[in-house]
């Protein structure tokens, strides 16, 4: 199991950058680091959905005595053990006052040619935008990025919400990473319009993106609460960095930037406050040279 060590010890930030999550409030860390030594940001910001954000992970199994608890293919019987739960809160008096110091961070820290990807909801969107306008300036905003899913339940009083926004910022808008040729291609939703060879190449993505979130049943699945489809994130690093680069994502959660980055040949940051994401990260990072660093 990796070692913890006190805050205080060890954040000693050098030229050369190795692996580091970091457990504890991620404003205390982002202000001992120095500006503009990341290439990259992405953050799932906590959604202010009002409510703890939750997940069981359960598993089901043969039922030998027939009283399981659902019926599956040929009549058998099977039961459903639960493994665990893990949670957090998502409620804010004032999400404003609580993101806008950490953005600042982020803008001090992102190297001038860095990139900003800032998840987050339709319920803190706006907001959200007027908020990073200040901070990094109108001009600095790229794109607004729409992840589109259709999964899970479906309201019958309104058009079910099955999309989260993703804001795009640089540091400078004349200078910044965009590898356009290494973003992997998707199938044409009108083949026949095209030629073969765009049909065998295809199409570059456009700023909605088709994604399914994380199966429930899927070998990618953490347990964590809100984990992020790799997919997403492997199309952000493959856009925005350059092997060798350093991605930071203080809001980490399952940790699904760091692996997105070791894929990549990028050094992560990682931070986050829910001894949950701890955990499900320690797992997740088992074999990879990783120092662990707490508040």
């Amino acid at each position: 199991m990796p070692v913890l060590y006190p805050f205080s010890r060890v954040f000693l930030y050098t030229v050369t950058i190795t692996n580091t999550i970091y457990f504890g409030d991620n404003l205390t860390f982002l202000r001992q680091m120095p500006s503009e030594s990341i290439d990259l940001i992405y953050i799932d910001a906590p959604f202010n959905t009002g409510r703890a954000q939750g997940r069981t992970r359960v598993k089901t199994v043969r039922a030998e005595d027939g009283e399981g608890d659902r019926t599956g293919f040929g009549g058998e019987s099977y039961k459903t053990i639960t493994l665990g739960h893990s949670a957090y809160a998502d409620d804010f008096d004032d999400f404003q006052a609580f993101l806008e110091p950490r953005l600042q961070e982020a803008y001090r820290l992102l190297k001038p040619n860095g990139s900003l990807y800032f998840h987050i909801d339709y319920r803190e969107a706006h907001y959200c935008k007027i908020l990073l306008d200040g901070i990094f300036g109108r001009d600095n905003f790229l794109n607004e990025i729409i992840w589109a899913y259709d999964y899970g339940g479906r309201s019958k009083k309104r058009w079910p919400a099955k999309h989260d926004t993703i804001f795009l910022y640089v540091k400078d808008p004349e200078h910044y990473t965009f590898n356009w040729e290494e973003v992997e291609r998707i199938p044409y939703m009108a083949p026949g319009l095209v030629s073969e060879e765009k049909r065998q190449r295809g199409k570059f993505p456009t700023d909605v993106w088709w994604h399914t979130i994380v199966a429930t049943n899927g070998k990618e699945k953490t347990g964590y609460p809100t984990q992020k489809p790799l997919g997403v994130l492997r199309r952000i690093l493959q856009a925005s960095a350059n092997p060798g680069d350093v991605v930071l994502d203080f809001f980490a959660g399952s940790g699904t930037t760091g692996e997105a980055a070791l894929e990549r040949g990028c050094s992560f940051i990682l931070m986050d406050n829910n001894p949950e994401a701890l955990r499900v990260m320690r797992e997740r990072f088992d074999g990879v040279a990783v120092e662990w660093v707490e508040e």
